[in-house]
């Protein structure tokens, strides 16, 4: 078992090395239909899920690590990919953005709904509350969960079973999603989706890169690596500091917008142009991906079955709504999955998701993660109500 720090990162960093490259090693036909299905970064979610699970390494004694290295190292990555951003093309996706959003925020809420009815019975006294909390955090984030915990005086001995629901569930969950959108050019195709707008987002990045015929030297790299990395710290200060004043958002919410504020203003500076942004900030995701699934220890499956039952019922029905609506409307593949994370997952996840889609549209995944925070206290509260009502009828 791992319990160096060091050797711990070092083992990550190297096997999703290997499993980035295996693409450009194995060209074959099977290889390329294997990887069609099954991309890079989804091997590493599962995989490093599978270690983590088998307790290769020892995630008390390798959390500082973690702690230490991944907010950082994501707020660095976020920067980099802002470099890249233009607001006047994101602002043509237009409002099925929000559409998408509040689609899976009333799918979830509708979802912890239903599931409680089917299994609320089976759940012990008042796990209506603690559930309630949980969609909080689903709708929005952790600030949500938090808050709802308090207005329903859930004690911490309630919520056990609540938080390993939020971590299996929600791990399985964000690999679905990672995996999905390699499927985007099928999904879209069944929806008869107009992407026009966000597929001329990546076709001007991918222009502007061919454009660009600069040669992409060690000293641009050098600059990038330590000016993400000086932003991100100086925003988790600021951060720290806004919060401890306008308490609404949290640290992480508004170290967030600050990181984001100052890259959309410096991509409009020759320092934005830098080559390797791309190169950098890609190499950042992975790493984030790899340390986000290395935390997601399975081995609570056999500690609440029926906990996770109903939280997985919970995500079949939010899925189902949400493939149901894009058919009905034509919603494209990558608006109903960062819809869909910007709640599960929030400002931490759905930019990662929204950047393994493309760069471009990072801005998309922070914006709708902020509106969870907005409505996930209000969400959570009402759908925690009508679970009550409902367990007063068992």
């Amino acid at each position: 078992m791992i319990t160096d720090g060091f050797t711990y990162i070092a083992v990550l960093l190297f096997i999703t090395g290997i499993l980035v490259m295996l693409p450009k090693i194995f060209t074959g036909k099977i290889a390329k239909t294997f990887f069609n299905f099954a991309a890079p970064i989804v091997l590493m979610y599962l995989g490093f899920m599978i270690l983590c699970t088998l307790k290769v390494w020892d995630l008390e004694a390798t959390a500082p690590t973690y702690s230490a290295l991944k907010n950082p190292i994501l707020y660095a990555m976020l920067f980099i990919m802002l470099l890249r951003c233009d607001l006047k093309k994101i602002i043509k996706l237009g409002p099925k953005m929000l559409i998408g959003f509040f689609a899976a925020t009333l799918s979830i809420g509708l979802g912890f709904v239903v599931s409680f009815a089917i299994f609320g019975r089976f759940l012990g006294d008042g796990a209506h509350a603690a559930l309630g909390a949980l969609c909080g955090s689903w709708m929005g984030g952790t600030g949500n969960m938090l808050a709802i915990q308090d207005a329903l005086h859930v004690s911490e001995n309630d919520m056990v079973f609540a938080l390993v629901m939020d971590s299996v569930c929600a791990s399985f969950y964000i690999m679905f999603l990672l995996w999905a959108v390699t499927k985007a050019p099928q999904f879209n195709k069944w929806t008869k989706a107009n992407t026009k707008a966000i597929d001329e987002v990546g076709a001007a990045l991918e222009e502007a890169a061919k454009a660009d015929t600069r040669k992409l030297v060690w000293q641009n790299i050098a600059i990038l690596l330590g000016a993400g990395l000086l932003v991100s710290a100086i925003a988790q200060k600021v951060g720290a500091l806004i919060a401890s004043r306008l308490t609404f958002f949290d640290k992480a919410t508004w170290t967030v917008l600050f990181v984001t504020v100052l890259g959309v203003l410096l991509a409009l500076t020759p320092f934005g142009k830098i080559r390797g942004t791309e190169e950098v900030s890609n190499t950042m995701l992975y790493v984030v991906v790899a340390l986000i699934a290395s935390r997601a220890d399975l081995s609570g499956v056999a500690t609440a079955p029926i906990w996770l039952l109903a939280g997985f019922v919970i995500l079949v029905i939010h899925v189902v709504i949400m493939i149901v609506l894009a058919k009905l409307i034509k919603l494209d593949v990558f608006t109903c999955a960062v819809a869909s994370l910007a709640n599960v997952g929030g400002t931490a996840s759905a930019p990662v998701l929204a950047a393994s889609y493309s760069d471009a549209l990072v801005p998309v995944g922070i914006v709708m993660a902020l509106l969870g925070y907005v409505v996930g206290t209000g969400g959570g509260l009402a759908v925690a109500k009508a679970m009550e009502l409902i367990a007063g009828l068992f």
